[in-house]
């Protein structure tokens, strides 16, 4: 088990976390709190970004590299981001039905 896999962040955190990912990826810059605030459409404020940026970088997760700059994903961070991709999620009852009807119209291969 690796350290990424240990780590439970809440769904506010796993949020910022993966726009600040997108942000620095796309743009190629630190990302700050008060950008995050303006331009994510997380309809947080800026302090309150801040402050989950603050848990995110005790966690190692994000970094700043000079002291008034904003924040810049670390090694951990960006594991974290890939494996908050993959996470598998349950089918809505549309795509259940679809997949049933599906199989239910299905000849048998064997037959």
């Amino acid at each position: 088990m690796t350290a990424a896999t240990e780590i439970q962040l809440s769904d506010r955190a796993e949020t910022l976390l993966q726009e600040l990912v997108r942000r620095y990826i796309s743009d190629g810059e630190p990302v700050g709190s008060r950008t995050l605030s303006r331009e994510s459409g997380l309809e947080l404020s800026a302090a309150t970004i801040r402050n989950v940026m603050a848990d995110l970088e005790d966690l190692g997760l994000i970094r700043s590299p000079h002291t008034s700059s904003g924040r810049v994903p670390t090694q951990l961070g960006y594991r974290v981001f890939v494996d908050t991709m993959l996470k598998v999620k349950p089918l809505d009852a549309a795509s259940v039905d679809e997949i049933n009807s599906g199989l239910a119209s299905a000849r048998d291969p064997e037959s």
